[in-house]
Parts: C-alpha cells; structure tokens; sequence
C-alpha cells in the first residue's frame, strides 16, 4: 500500500452515518465476525474505504471484504456475506 492508498483508508466510524441511516440505530459498537478467518471486531474497528461508489468494511486481520454498501438513487444494496454475527454470550 502507497502513502497515498494510505489516505483512504478509514476505520467503521466513516460507516456510521450510512449504517445509522439503514439499520436506524448506531451499528459501530455491533460486535463482527470475519466470515473466512474468524476475527471478531466491532464495526467500527474495521477498516473503511468510503471514496469509493460505495462503502466497504475489511477486516483488520485478513482484509476480507466483509460488508458492502451502494446507494442509488432508488435503493440501497447491503452486502454483509463476510460477516458473522457472533452467538451471544453463554456466560451464567
């Protein structure tokens, strides 16, 4: 990566507008598990890239693509197939 890749490169909170708007509530404190190597990491923690048509969250471990958004003006497509939701905690 360039020093000038390095300047688009963001953490989750450049989502949190986008995500705020689509899911209605603040999903940057949403624990994330990387669907190919099993990180979990919440979404603000993951790396951004928002100069882009869309946005797209990587993990921080293996750069998978784990969430995609596009907006349009019509609709906006939501691509989460390399995330995981982590069980909650069975801790009694």
């Amino acid at each position: 990566m360039t020093a000038k890749d390095d300047d688009l490169v963001l953490d989750g909170n450049a989502a949190a507008g986008t995500l705020a708007e689509i899911y209605g509530d603040d999903m940057t404190t949403v624990l994330a598990e990387c669907a190919s190597c099993g990180k979990v990491d919440h979404v603000a923690g993951l790396v951004a890239y928002v100069h882009a048509p869309g946005i797209v969250l990587r993990c921080t471990a293996c750069s998978t693509v784990m969430i995609r958004i596009v907006q349009t003006p019509k609709r906006t497509f939501v691509d989460v197939r390399g995330k995981r939701i982590p069980p909650p905690s069975t801790k009694t």
